[in-house]
């Protein structure tokens, strides 16, 4: 059974870089697309980026395009999530999830679509 650990959260200041990972037990992540989650308090789960089982990735939205990006160790079961020019409103839990099932290739935005979750790293953006 497949189960994710992310690792990496931290306190950094607005402007900094922090990477996130993930990494995979029980399975080969390689054949699963992976999605990053955001949680901030008192808001709903959101997507941040993904990268799909072929290495496609995407960055959602205003949230994270061109300061977010993932990537795949595959060597190492792991994957990445690279964040630049933090900001106090990226303070949140982050979750990896594996997106599970006959479309486990592709890359979505709905946590709905998305099957095994880690239990998350916490990030705080403050001066």
């Amino acid at each position: 059974q497949l189960q994710l650990v992310e690792s990496g959260g931290d306190l950094v200041q607005p402007g900094g870089s922090l990477t996130l990972s993930c990494t995979a037990s029980g399975s080969i992540l390689n054949d699963y697309s992976i999605g990053w989650f955001r949680q901030a308090p008192g808001r709903e789960r959101e997507a941040v980026s993904c990268i799909t089982s072929s290495g496609v990735k995407y960055d959602y939205k205003d949230r994270a395009r061109g300061r977010f990006t993932s990537s795949r160790e595959n060597a190492k079961n792991t994957v990445y999530l690279h964040m630049n020019n933090l900001k106090p409103e990226d303070t949140g839990i982050y979750y990896c999830t594996a997106r599970t099932g006959v479309l486990k290739h592709l890359c979505s935005e709905q946590k709905a679509n998305f099957g095994a979750w880690g239990q998350g790293t916490q990030v705080t953006v403050s001066s």
